[in-house]
């Protein structure tokens, strides 16, 4: 039994909800998993760690910063485990979906960051309308019309493929697994 520790960064929630979701699948398969956000995680939770994912959502093509230094400031005990780095962004997927914006947004993230994650994936988010403040439901409505998808501010529209989410977490925990004897 491995312990992993999933770090994210979330805006609106969907980085979260990702992050747990990893966590319910490495659980299942009998490892521990502390899911932390980047503002609670600690050097100490890292280095006690068998595996890191670090994971975080795209606002206004920006992680959040202080993800970064946490991965800037923990990267070498990162590296020294299983570790994988997983995007969150409408751009990744849906209506207008521009999966190279979203790839290049990781490319960023790993280029100010200086880390290679050895797993990566790249998940699209949810237009959480009514969860945005006045200001901002405005500009995803309009955002989201310009790339043809969905207006009605009355709701939520989720993107996630989370059957991808549990492939990238189970092929994660197959790295953990002890060698077989051939």
């Amino acid at each position: 039994m491995a312990a992993i520790l999933i770090v994210y960064g979330s805006i609106d929630g969907q980085g979260r909800r990702i992050a747990e979701r990893i966590g319910e699948v490495v659980r299942r398969a009998g490892h521990t998993a502390e899911v932390r956000s980047y503002e609670n995680a600690t050097i100490g939770a890292v280095a006690a760690s068998d595996a890191v994912v670090v994971g975080g959502s795209i606002r206004y093509g920006h992680y959040p910063a202080g993800l970064e230094r946490f991965v800037r400031r923990n990267r070498e005990l990162i590296e020294d485990r299983v570790n994988g780095f997983y995007s969150v962004s409408l751009s990744a997927g849906g209506p207008g979906a521009k999966p190279t914006t979203a790839w290049g947004y990781v490319d960023e993230f790993i280029g100010s960051t200086g880390w290679q994650p050895q797993r990566i994936a790249s998940f699209a988010g949810a237009l959480n309308y009514t969860r945005y403040n006045p200001l901002l439901r405005l500009m995803m409505r309009m955002i989201a019309g310009i790339a043809g998808g969905e207006t009605d501010t009355s709701r939520d529209y989720e993107y996630t493929d989370w059957d991808g989410v549990e492939r990238f977490a189970a092929e994660l925990e197959l790295q953990l697994r002890p060698a077989q004897a051939a």
